[in-house]
């Protein structure tokens, strides 16, 4: 990492917003006792689904990035969210990564097996409770960050593709090829997308997804220098 940059790495929030909330309270101390240094927030996606308060981890990221310089990546759950406000029907497939969590978070009240009348007025619902400034934030994402020698994205890469090359699907997705692989992938990268009971820290890439939303155990990572401290 570059002489005078501090990264705070935080990945799979999962709508856990009193851990988030606690999270910062954590950073804020931590920051009061680095001086001049340069402070970077690097938010690694999956900000929303499975956990209860998906709106309200919406908020509070919006206003983080208001007082501190943040990067905030893409999540494969708002490609999820997209595709359901296009067609009603994939609430089926949401379901499966916690959408009715979801809308239960924006004031709806979905029941356990809506049938395709309610899942579309409940799209139809949703689409104008998500308030303007969410939509502009999610529509704003990034799909992966570079700072020093540290590649930070979602999902992982592929190996055997340049960083450059690497298609949106994979940073978002990609699982079982990325985890075996033992390649150096020019930069060390930092990920989330799979849960692991602890942060797994290898020396090619750092998982820091620990299943907040079924763990209650958020991960921070720091790094600074060529030092990382995950907690």
């Amino acid at each position: 990492m570059p002489d005078g940059i501090r990264i705070y790495a935080i990945s799979d929030i999962h709508g856990c917003a009193d851990l988030l909330q606690q999270m910062f309270t954590v950073i804020d101390r931590d920051l009061s006792t680095i001086g001049s240094m340069r402070a970077i927030h690097v938010f690694l996606g999956d900000y929303i689904d499975r956990g209860p308060e998906s709106c309200r981890t919406s908020d509070l990221l919006i206003e983080r990035v208001r007082q501190h310089e943040s990067v905030f990546l893409k999540l494969n759950d708002w490609t999820c969210l997209l595709y359901v406000l296009k067609d009603p029907s994939q609430l089926q497939d949401w379901k499966q990564y916690g959408g009715l969590q979801t809308l239960t978070s924006y004031g709806l009240r979905p029941s356990l097996n809506p049938d395709s009348a309610e899942q579309s007025e409940l799209i139809k619902q949703l689409a104008v409770t998500i308030p303007p400034h969410q939509r502009r934030f999610f529509n704003s994402l990034r799909l992966r960050f570079v700072c020093g020698d540290f590649f930070f994205v979602h999902a992982g890469v592929k190996p055997g593709v340049a960083l450059a090359k690497q298609q949106e699907h994979d940073l978002l997705w990609i699982r079982e090829e990325f985890l075996a692989s033992d390649e150096r992938f020019g930069k060390y990268i930092v990920h989330g997308h799979t849960p692991v009971r602890e942060p797994e820290i290898r020396f090619n890439r750092a998982n820091i997804d620990t299943g907040a939303y079924a763990t209650g155990n958020l991960t921070l990572l720091t790094i600074q220098g060529d030092s990382m401290l995950a907690f």
